[in-house]
């Protein structure tokens, strides 16, 4: 596998010097957000659940509901098998969730292989486990392996960064910002950082009017 892996903060600071070069209205909004964190999280089992945990609900609430599994030690698949459905919904977990949880725990998934497979192979792979789509592959490729070159084009904070950042006139769909997020190979993954700081940013200023 030759791609460019992000082990830590020269890594971001490279692909967003290179996006600022390329990129006028990325270079604005590098410099309204300053320099970008690395994000960077373990592999393995328990990022993945936490990334399943965190499917369309809000930061807080996953963040919750993650500190309940690990209040309960049920971060690791052999726990959650053995404790069953009533345990994962009394941690907060949906009942789609509870059973993604379960597949995920069952599915043998050989997590050190990843880390050496192209990024595309990565996230066919985790796509065909049950509750995990195109999102939540990328999210796994993006902070747990440190791919520099993927995009989660589905997250809606970063279609809604690049609408107020390019001023578009609506919030461009998932392929539409696939469409555009070529243009910041091979740094994707760093573009993706900066779109995501430069929304809390947009978002805070728009608390203080």
């Amino acid at each position: 596998m030759d791609e460019r892996i992000i082990r830590g903060p020269d890594c971001v600071a490279e692909g967003a010097a290179w996006l600022a070069l390329r990129d006028p209205a990325l270079a604005r909004a590098l410099a309204a957000t300053g320099p970008l964190p690395l994000r960077l999280k373990a592999d393995g089992f328990a990022a993945l659940l936490d990334a399943i945990v965190s499917q369309q609900v809000s930061v807080a609430s996953a963040g919750a509901i993650w500190a309940r599994l690990e209040a309960a030690g049920l971060t690791a698949p052999e726990a959650i098998v053995a404790a069953g459905e009533d345990a994962l919904r009394a941690c907060g977990l949906s009942r789609p969730k509870v059973r993604y949880a379960l597949a995920l725990s069952g599915a043998g998934v050989d997590y050190a292989a990843l880390r050496a497979l192209p990024s595309e192979e990565v996230i066919a792979r985790l796509m065909a486990l049950p509750g995990i789509g195109r999102w939540t592959a990328e999210i796994y490729a993006m902070f747990s392996l440190g791919r520099a070159d993927v995009f989660a084009a589905g997250d809606l904070a970063l279609q809604e960064a690049a609408r107020h950042l390019y001023g578009l006139p609506e919030r461009p769909g998932e392929q539409a910002l696939r469409d555009m997020a070529r243009a910041w190979s091979p740094w994707r993954a760093v573009a993706a950082r900066a779109l995501w700081a430069y929304y809390r940013h947009v978002k805070s200023r728009e608390g203080t009017r």
